[in-house]
């Protein structure tokens, strides 16, 4: 195949298999059955491993005649040794998808649990393509142990994506796993359109009828549940139960519960009706002749990090469900949700629940309502939107410009610090036409000659991050027809490199702002049509989370050192707000000065935070309003607590964490430094801190601060977004 041929074809191709058995319904068997449907819909090829042989089609038959899907049945295509009737161990899967790939490669492999995904990051073959669905993870504090940490960063080294479920998982994932951070994106459960009409629901059944469907565990409360109609009986509600389902859960923490169960759902239990394992849309009409869907678990869940999808199918059938009140459930539902089981969710307090639905109408419609609004937000068409999103950004279309060559452009990045680079990075190695090596110099001055002898040798085009030692270094070592492209921030400028790079060796200087293109200009002397701005980049699709509640309430400031950050003027405008309104609050995420030992050894650095920490100590409106937080990479989850992210900086060759406060709705507060006004909005940048007060005050109000979010947050996507900057950047390096 030639190269440009190969450009053509960008239909992605998956590889799907979850440590799962499809012949048993639950949760994570239906995941399969969604993503592979949503793969499809994406238009994604899509190959399905099967763990264990097929006994029931129930949730293979409806994937038959989708497009591009494939079942792979291992024992029935004699792919692995074994015995036919048992499942594939973590080990045999690994080797077995290896095996696959090597015949037909693919782009992607989605994994669903740990111990599976565990084994193949440590098999090795699919670095760089895993794309991992992990919820049997520690999802505390307490059970985050080093050993999982561990693990986890491994999984997420080797990762292209980490699929999380909720957004608090992410979150969490990302403030303990730090190698996470810019890979999790959400993929939540996914419902099915009901494919039937649907039973009116005005008023329930007598008796009424009750429901659960999925697997059959301790925590989910399911043999507690055949108790119900007995119990209800004696409060005056006759009622029935319905179950759906045939996965019994063999718990060593709770001997005697399978026998128990089965004697509950096959013993002639009073009131419990058990329809046995049933196709999806067979299970999906069961449950919408009932009244009433059951998701009440035992207290011991609630802290989970993970969304019921036996909430939203019940939802999307127009059931109301009784099930714990948790952060989880109030974020989907809202706090105010009639159904919550109160209490210690006991039997006791579950019938209670129960009783109010059979005995309040209104409580029953409202319920219904925000159910079937909320299954509403996680339909199967939106699942394969989400996925084609995903694909998009992982599988970007090449530059027109490739597809002539006889090979790959290939393109050189060189720099002692590449962070802000990460993702340009990301995306420079997903295009197809692009060939990407790294010249990663140790320090500001240092280097292995000979690597960056061979990068510039072979590099069709290199791109040079700060104008320091190392752009000086590839101009004067720039081979015969190739490109050279050298970014400039700031600090360079008052140094003496710029005057020594070979600027006739240099095919474009690239600077963050037309301010400092300006300032370039003036003190270098260089020839205008070299030096051009292109933006810093904000990665939108990552920051734009959820606000958490009272976010509107809290001012962000990210990295304040040196002093020329102006932390002080931060403290000015805190200071201002609290004289009106004790909630407001200020979150710093910084390194603490004393971490930078070339700040720190300065002696007007270190009495100017002298006098700001004394300050925080001594001022009333100040005491307890200001929380310094860890610096790390888990900004988007941080920002979810931020509502005005403040820059009151001397000077800024751009600062980035406006836009990156916008991108993910927040309302940017900005001093006018030098340079500002060209690129944020002038709306946003105020003449001095009392000024910045009465801005940010006036958008105490929920209505007024949702405007101006929705405002900052579409001006962030127009003029710093990933994407846009990223296409500015690929013209630059594939132009003549």
């Amino acid at each position: 195949m030639t190269w440009e041929g190969t450009l053509m074809s960008r239909t992605p191709r998956a590889l799907v298999y979850g440590d799962v058995d499809l012949n048993l319904i639950d949760g994570s068997a239906v995941w399969a059955q969604s993503t592979v449907q949503a793969l499809s819909s994406a238009g994604c090829e899509t190959r399905l491993v099967l763990k264990a042989p097929v006994r029931t089609g129930r949730l293979t038959d409806p994937l038959a005649g989708l497009p591009g899907v494939r079942l792979v049945r291992p024992y029935e295509e004699r792919l692995v040794d074994g015995q036919p009737g048992r499942a594939l161990s973590p080990a045999q899967a690994s080797r077995l998808l290896a095996r696959l790939d090597r015949d037909e490669p693919c782009d992607l492999l989605v994994l669903r649990g740990r111990r599976l995904v565990g084994r193949v990051v440590a098999d090795g073959h699919f670095d760089g393509r895993i794309w991992a669905y992990l919820t049997d993870i520690p999802q505390s504090a307490a059970a985050m142990t080093e050993e999982a940490r561990a693990e986890l960063a491994r999984i997420a080294g080797a990762s292209r994506q980490l699929l999380c479920q909720t957004e608090e998982l992410r979150c969490f994932l990302e403030a303990w796993v730090p190698e996470a951070c810019g890979r999790c994106v959400l993929s939540p459960p996914a419902v099915p359109e009901p494919g039937f009409p649907l039973p009116e629901h005005d008023r329930p059944h007598d008796p009424l009828r009750l429901v659960y469907t999925g697997k059959f565990a301790p925590l989910w409360n399911t043999l507690p549940m055949t108790a119900l109609p007995s119990l209800l009986a004696e409060r005056g509600v006759r009622a029935e139960l319905h179950t759906v389902g045939d996965k019994i859960h063999d718990d060593s923490a709770h001997p005697g519960f399978r026998s128990a169960m089965e004697r509950a759902l096959h013993g002639g239990t009073p009131g419990v009706r058990h329809h046995g394992g049933q196709p999806r849309e067979t299970a999906m009409r069961l449950a919408a002749d009932c009244d009433l869907g059951l998701g009440w678990r035992d207290p011991a869940l609630d802290a989970s990090l993970e969304l019921s999808t036996k909430v939203l199918e019940f939802g999307a059938l127009g059931l109301p469900v009784v099930l714990n009140r948790t952060p989880t459930h109030e974020a989907l539902l809202g706090a105010d949700y009639p159904l919550y089981v109160p209490g210690r969710a006991g039997l006791t307090d579950a019938a209670e629940a129960v009783t109010r639905a059979a005995r309040d109408p209104e409580a029953r419609r409202l319920a219904a309502d925000r159910c079937r609004e909320a299954a509403g937000r996680y339909t199967l068409d939106a699942a394969a939107v989400r996925w084609r999103s995903h694909l998009d950004r992982a599988f970007p279309v090449g530059p027109q410009a490739t597809t002539t060559r006889p090979r790959p452009l290939r393109v050189g990045v060189a720099g002692h610090d590449l962070k802000f680079l990460t993702r340009l990075l990301d995306h420079f190695r997903a295009l197809p036409g692009l060939d990407v090596r790294v010249d990663a110099w140790p320090a500001l001055a240092r280097h292995d000659p000979a690597a960056s002898r061979e990068l510039a040798d072979w590099a069709d085009v290199v791109v040079v991050e700060w104008c320091g030692p190392a752009a000086v270094w590839y101009s004067r070592h720039k081979r015969r027809g190739s490109r050279l492209v050298v970014r400039l921030h700031r600090f360079e400028l008052d140094a003496e490199w710029p005057g020594r790079v070979d600027i006739d060796a240099v095919d474009r200087v690239v600077c963050v702002s037309p301010y400092y293109r300006r300032r370039t200009l003036a003190r270098t002397g260089w020839p205008q049509s070299k030096v051009t701005v292109v933006p810093n980049w904000v990665d939108a699709d990552q920051l734009d989370r959820q606000k958490a509640p009272g976010a509107r309430f809290r001012l962000g400031m990210i990295g304040i050192a040196p002093s020329r950050k102006r932390l002080d003027l931060g403290l000015d405008v805190l200071e201002g707000l609290r004289a009106r309104d004790r909630r407001w609050h200020l979150s710093v995420k910084s390194k603490p000065p004393w971490e930078y030992w070339w700040i720190w050894n300065k002696p007007e650095e270190r009495a100017h935070y002298d006098a700001v920490l004394r300050r925080m100590q001594t001022s009333p409106l100040l005491e307890g309003a200001v929380v310094f937080d860890e610096f790390g990479a888990d900004v988007p989850g941080w920002l979810r607590r931020i509502g005005h992210v403040l820059s009151t900086s001397d000077d800024e060759s751009f600062h980035l964490a406006p836009a990156e406060g916008m991108a993910s709705g927040a309302v940017p507060a900005l001093l006018p430094w030098p340079g500002a006004e060209e690129i944020y909005d002038p709306r946003w940048i105020h003449d001095h801190p009392e000024a910045m007060t009465e801005a940010v005050a006036a958008l105490a109000d929920p209505e007024p601060f949702r405007s101006a979010a929705d405002l900052a947050r579409a001006q962030a996507r127009e003029s710093f977004a990933l994407d846009r900057v990223a296409a500015t950047w690929t013209d630059l390096l594939v132009g003549d």
